[in-house]
């Protein structure tokens, strides 16, 4: 899925705003996106980014509930 930035907006918050997450995806949009780690960490408005269509299933992860 193709997304713009919006004013402000890095990589993570791209992720997190669409995908629900960060979790071992950042590294892969970076990949699909060449020339975006040139730019600066915030990213300039408008710039077209390339996301997954989901986060990855991560079968390691395990689910902590401190509190009901």
């Amino acid at each position: 899925m193709q997304v713009i930035a919006h004013q402000g907006d890095t990589v993570d918050a791209l992720c997190q705003r669409h995908l629900g997450g960060t979790a071992s995806v950042t590294e892969q949009v970076y990949e699909m996106n060449p020339g975006l780690a040139a730019l600066d960490p915030i990213l300039p408005m408008g710039t077209p980014v390339t996301l997954p269509d989901a986060l990855p299933a991560d079968s390691n992860s395990t689910h902590i509930q401190l509190w009901d």
